[in-house]
């Protein structure tokens, strides 16, 4: 029997049996994962659906090595967070992992070009290569046309396009967006959301996405959920085609 070809890929994000406790009062302890596992894979969509106060933003957090597990461990294209010092941990965040909010966080002072450039010049990357890059992004997202403006001049729509493009400025293997829809109206939302989905189609990205919106979440090729402290799969896997191109070369495509 053929095994699938997710099967035969390596995961560029793993969670395995990953645990978090907090303290809770003077003794007591908190537990929020015990033993969750999670795989992600190049150009996929994950939704993750729970409650609050599940886990959500704890996973998200351990996902992007902002928090170390208190158990198993979080692995970013096979290699083990758990061995690196916190100064390696800050560069695998700032070159492999892409962050997505609720709100948008751009800098009020800089344009949308600035925004997406920063991040870019931080990781060593000169001006004139930055500033390309950024454009054919702010393009690519249906922005382009806005890039001289700043934050407070863009509709809130366009703000999430510019927060997406500097969060794959920087060419990350994973994207974390945590209700990145959900500040939007529905039909912006919808809008928003095409134009990110397709981003991971184009770029190769593992894209996890934190939801209420179960309609956007049914277009993702997997469903995940927590309970008591597991990640439960709603839905089966499907194992997207991945297009050969870079994300500089699929820029010419409409994101819909």
């Amino acid at each position: 029997m053929t095994e699938p070809a997710s099967s035969l890929r390596q995961p560029v994000l793993r969670l395995a049996v990953v645990e978090r406790h907090y303290r809770q009062g003077k003794d007591g302890r908190l537990s929020v994962l015990n033993g969750a596992d999670l795989s992600l894979y190049p150009g996929e969509t994950v939704a993750l659906i729970a409650p609050s106060g599940a886990g959500k933003s704890t996973l998200l957090h351990l996902a992007g090595l902002l928090e170390r597990p208190d158990g198993g461990e979080v692995l970013i294209g096979g290699r083990a967070a758990g061995t690196l010092s916190e100064a390696e941990r800050t560069a695998v965040r700032r070159t492999q992992i892409g962050f997505v909010y609720q709100f948008h966080h751009l800098l009020p002072e800089f344009s949308a070009l600035e925004n997406v450039v920063l991040p870019q010049l931080i990781r060593g990357i000169g001006q004139r290569e930055a500033e390309t890059r950024a454009t054919e992004l702010l393009n690519y997202l249906r922005v382009g046309e806005r890039a001289s403006h700043r934050p407070a001049e863009l509709s809130g729509g366009e703000q999430q396009r510019v927060a997406i493009a500097r969060a794959v400025a920087n060419g990350p293997r994973v994207l974390l967006a945590d209700e990145p829809t959900g500040n939007l109206d529905p039909a912006t939302a919808a809008h928003v959301f095409a134009a990110l989905t397709q981003l991971v189609r184009a770029s190769g990205l593992a894209a996890l996405i934190a939801t209420h919106n179960h309609a956007l979440a049914g277009q993702m090729d997997r469903v995940i959920t927590l309970e008591s402290g597991r990640v439960l799969e709603h839905g089966p896997a499907v194992d997207p085609t991945v297009p050969e191109e870079t994300l500089v070369e699929a820029f010419g495509s409409d994101p819909g």
